[in-house]
């Protein structure tokens, strides 16, 4: 693994002046303030705004485009009582916005049905099987969710059968767009919303606010689930900025006072019960759990379980899940392991700008998983691809922080049967027999437009501070500027010339470090996974810089504040104050 960057933001002379400014206005420290300053928060009531989030925050739903047309249409649906189809991906962003329109339009519509196609069968967005599903149960209306921007075709399709589609998508367009009743994607180039960091559930979730404006209902009913919308934005990492912030901040306290039946049960099985439900338990024990469903199973299991309210329906399904779960990482961890293998084989490896590697043994359900497995070892943009039918393969990209994998594919389009996604994250097919082409022109374009430090693991410092600046105040502004996440970082420090106080020694098998520093004035505790080689190093005597975040700590029923540490680096200098 490649050692990490450390990059300590440098406030401007006005920052500093504002950092001042509002350490007087709130009477908080210096090092209190520029947390807020960091994160663009200016003045005071600003501030209080921000670490006091209010659903009145909201931006109107039908800024959206087509939106009025969106509710026009499933009004008359509603009132019409048409059958109503709601079809989504088979990940945790298209599985939570099933459920929660669903869980939405329940009440008022009587033939309601959902679809998630397979995985393996039919493939990421809407499918054929699935449009001939709506046909044979007399449905007259689809609404996609998470899939469906680039689906000319089917649409074409369902309109010869008189089925109509409504389309809420926050993948990036193609250069046409659908003829459906209405498409509301975020990314449309005509589309004035305001907020562009949506994910497939969060539009879904307008498009359910709109409605029940629409209709004069209190759309007070949708609160319980924004628990699945802090699933989505944790899941397909989503920006933690303006309304998405928000609307995590109400999931989560939902989830942590009164959990849906089937979240409440993935909270058992994650182990996390009773605990304080983080936006990083989301992404790292419900996420992937929910993921593991459609990876190995059907994503339709995972619906099951988040719309049911029955107590042990809920029970049986999260424990299925989390055995498919369980399944899922011997899976990733072969696919990973035989593809480093394929890498250390390759003489040209360490000069290259990307990963593509490719087996057709390889389960499909986990490629995604494996190339961000693979950026741990080899920090670069990579694409992990198996067979898929047809003489194709098929795939997922991931990138590295700062480089736009989506436009490096876009740039082989000619060469690829499908493609989509994200800026970071991405889906590919292509024939076998174009794979040496595509993996010389990607490595071509990624060459000519990454930059080197892209190429480096970095890690984003806020800034350094002293031990003595960690109160439980300067803690308690901490924990008001979460829920974090993408753009909303965990405040990440520096602090400089730490040695061993007593109890510093390895834990674990010995691949962990169980730290005990001090300054010679303040001493502090702390965790750094991973780091067990550092022991000897500090038992003996040597200062070293620590990079981490802190965190509380419960043990024996006292509650003590210890770092999580990111990094570590032998010391060279006094820290510059």
């Amino acid at each position: 693994m490649k050692e990490s960057l450390w990059q300590i933001w440098q406030p401007d002379e006005e920052a500093l002046e504002t950092c001042s400014r509002l350490s007087n206005e709130l009477h908080i420290s210096e090092a209190s303030a520029r947390l807020l300053v960091f994160r663009n928060i200016r003045s005071a009531e600003a501030a209080r705004a921000y670490i006091r989030p209010s659903l009145s925050q909201q931006h109107d739903p039908m800024l959206m485009r087509d939106m009025d047309k969106a509710v026009e249409r499933l009004t008359r649906a509603v009132r019409q009582q048409e059958r109503i189809l709601i079809y989504g991906d088979y990940d945790v962003d298209g599985t939570t916005a099933v459920s929660l329109v669903y869980r939405t339009l329940r009440p008022y519509v009587q033939h309601l049905d959902y679809y998630i196609p397979d995985r393996y069968t039919e493939g990421y967005g809407i499918s054929y099987k699935g449009v001939d599903y709506a046909i044979e149960q007399q449905c007259t209306l689809i609404i996609a969710l998470d899939c469906g921007i680039k689906e000319m075709d089917k649409v074409a399709y369902a309109a010869k059968h008189h089925i109509d589609f409504i389309i809420c998508d926050h993948h990036t367009p193609g250069d046409t767009i659908p003829d459906a009743v209405a498409v509301l994607n975020i990314q449309r180039k005509d589309c004035p919303y305001p907020y562009k960091g949506l994910s497939g559930c969060g539009v879904g979730y307008k498009f359910m606010q709109a409605w029940l404006r629409s209709e004069g209902k209190d759309e007070q009913q949708l609160q319980p689930a924004l628990q699945l919308l802090a699933m989505s934005i944790a899941s397909d990492i989503m920006p933690l900025t303006d309304e998405n912030r928000m609307l995590a901040y109400f999931g989560l306290k939902g989830m942590n006072t009164n959990p849906l039946t089937g979240v409440k049960s993935l909270m058992e099985v994650a182990g996390i019960a009773g605990q304080v439900v983080t936006m990083q338990d989301l992404q790292f024990k419900i996420g992937p759990r929910i993921n593991a469903s459609g990876r190995i199973h059907s994503g339709s299991e995972a619906v099951a379980l988040l719309i049911t309210d029955n107590e042990n329906e809920a029970q049986a399904k999260a424990q299925d899940i989390n055995t498919y779960n369980s399944e899922r990482r011997q899976f990733q961890d072969k696919v990973a392991q035989e593809a480093l293998e394929l890498l250390q084989q390759d003489p040209d490896n360490d000069r290259k700008h990307t990963t593509v590697v490719f087996s057709p043994d390889w389960n499909k359900g986990v490629v995604g998983i494996a190339a961000s497995r693979l950026i741990e070892t080899y920090y670069r943009p990579t694409i992990v691809l198996t067979a898929s039918e047809g003489g194709l393969i098929s795939g997922s990209a991931r990138s590295v922080a700062g480089y736009n994998i989506y436009d490096a594919i876009d740039s082989c389009r000619d060469l690829l049967t499908h493609f989509g996604g994200h800026a970071f994250a991405a889906g590919v097919t292509l024939p076998i027999d174009r794979l040496d082409e595509f993996k010389q022109r990607l490595e071509d374009y990624v060459s000519r437009t990454i930059r080197p430090e892209q190429m480096q693991p970095t890690i984003h410092i806020e800034q350094e501070i002293a031990l003595t600046d960690i109160t439980p105040q300067f803690y308690q502004i901490i924990r008001h500027l979460e829920p974090f996440g993408p753009d909303n970082p965990r405040p990440t420090f520096v602090t400089r010339q730490l040695i061993n106080n007593r109890y510093t020694r390895r834990v674990g098998k010995g691949e962990h470090l169980h730290i005990d520093l001090t300054d010679t004035r303040v001493a502090i505790e702390g965790i750094a996974f991973n780091k067990g080689d550092w022991a000897p190093y500090l038992q003996n005597g040597n200062a070293v810089d620590v990079c981490y975040s802190l965190e509380e700590n419960t043990f024996n029923h006292r509650t003590t504040l210890q770092m999580r540490v990111q990094d570590l680096k032998e010391s060279s200098s006094q820290p510059q104050r």
